[in-house]
């Protein structure tokens, strides 16, 4: 048993740390690598982990850490690694480069900008120029395409959005690259997740730029009814059902009042008005569980309430947790009053009058309680496409990561499955023999 262990051991080592050719091997380099979103889809594709990993925040490097021990890990400013240097004059087969967004993202409003963030994309093409990867994958924000000067207050100049943008591509395609981008959605490449962000490809060696086909489609849709495609995935996909939702009538503290606004409409849109709410597998008899999604941020006046839970999760933000699971819990109603007995908090709600009605499948059903908790990490990362084992909560000497530090690698990531079908797309030659070998050698 131990040599059959070794020998994998050994295999998954020659395929991840060097072996047979590993000298000239093609590069693999995660340039603004995070908690390692991009890089964990990249090694889905090729069946090795990406060789460099760039980022100035410690809680970042430690996250890709954990997950990706085999790569070199470069905790500095990324316009002072020095490209040459990294890469021993070895060539690059794939860069990646996920530049920070908030600074273009429309969730910044009127705020001034960082120029200096703003501009971070340059160092793209500073890559470009000295070390020339085969492959340049950027992905961003969709607003990125506005990037243009500052004013002198430092907002965006709104006669000029765009110029710096061309001017950021023609800068490429005077290296020589094929430059081309797309929006893509992370839910038509089976993330349960509606995030769309904007991917800018760029290829030196010739070959065309391939966007992959979608995989997953609306349930509705003829290509999915068909077989063509496999349905969206969903957010009752990653919720943790175990996890308690506290009753929003028993909490110590009181929620918000736009909260209460939003979880109320969301109660009357997706419960009481809905033909067919998402109903919970519920242990409890003559009992139901329903559940939908509530979103916290976006709009006034609880305005935006969020939406079905049997349908992609909407954008996980970085900049802390603001979607959350509302539950309503319903029992048979015969005309006066609950006819069923009920474990407790549920018993002493019902009889109070002040739930609304439900007809579920031509069954009458009463709300008897409410509960509303936030998302965890665990489920926001399966939501963006993370795969299973994913380590989130701990660094390599089992220092805990905050939930704050957790949840903003998670809004900053890029989703896993949409980086694996890029890569597949335009080089199948490193996802073919290495990605069996590996596979082989974790059994």
């Amino acid at each position: 048993m131990c040599s059959v262990i070794q020998k994998r051991t050994e295999k998954l080592t020659h395929y991840t740390k060097g072996g047979e050719g590993a000298e000239m091997r093609e590069l693999l380099v995660d340039l603004f690598a995070g908690g390692g979103g991009a890089s964990a889809g990249i090694e889905l594709a090729t069946g090795r982990y990406v060789d460099i990993a760039i980022n100035h925040d410690p809680a970042a490097i430690a996250m890709h850490k954990v997950n990706h021990p085999h790569t070199k890990h470069y905790l500095e400013d990324i316009w002072e690694v020095d490209p040459r240097e990294a890469t021993q004059g070895r060539p690059v087969g794939l860069m990646w480069a996920s530049p920070d967004c908030k600074h273009f993202s429309k969730a910044k409003g009127g705020k001034p900008v960082d120029k200096n963030i703003r501009g971070l994309a340059w160092v793209i093409v500073k890559w470009a120029k000295l070390v020339r990867p085969k492959v340049i994958i950027m992905e961003n924000v969709e607003e990125f395409k506005t990037w243009g000067p500052l004013l002198k207050d430092g907002k965006p100049c709104p006669k000029q959005k765009g110029r710096t943008f061309q001017a950021f591509v023609n800068a490429l395609k005077r290296q020589g690259y094929r430059v081309e981008y797309k929006e893509l959605r992370a839910c038509d490449y089976g993330a349960p997740t509606i995030r769309k962000r904007l991917f800018l490809m760029a290829r030196c060696d010739g070959q065309p730029i391939r966007w992959p086909e979608p995989t997953h489609g609306d349930p509705e849709s003829a290509e999915v009814k068909s077989g063509k495609l496999k349905p969206w995935r969903t957010a009752a996909d990653i919720i943790d059902w175990t996890l308690d939702c506290p009753s929003i009538f028993e909490r110590k503290r009181p929620l918000a009042e736009n909260t209460m606004k939003r979880i109320a409409k969301g109660i009357q849109k997706f419960v009481i008005e809905n033909p067919n709410p998402f109903i919970v597998n519920s242990t409890a008899p003559y009992a139901l569980v329903t559940s939908h999604i509530i979103k916290l941020r976006g709009t006034k006046n609880g305005g935006n309430i969020g939406h079905r839970t049997d349908e992609p999760l909407h954008t996980i933000s970085a900049g802390g947790t603001h979607l959350g699971e509302v539950r309503a819990f319903l029992m048979s109603y015969y005309g006066t009053s609950v006819g069923s007995d009920l474990r407790e908090p549920m018993r002493t709600v019902t009889t109070k009058d002040r739930f609304g009605l439900v007809t579920v499948h031509g069954k009458d059903y009463q709300i008897v309680d409410i509960g509303m908790r936030m998302l965890q990490p665990h489920e926001l990362f399966a939501a963006q496409g993370f795969p299973a084992g994913y380590i989130i909560d701990k660094d390599e000497h089992g220092n805990k990561f905050t939930k704050k530090d957790q949840v903003a690698m998670c809004g900053n990531s890029v989703c896993p499955p949409i980086a694996e079908a890029l890569v597949k797309a335009n080089l199948p030659g490193l996802c073919s023999r290495e990605l069996e070998d590996l596979r082989e050698a974790r059994g």
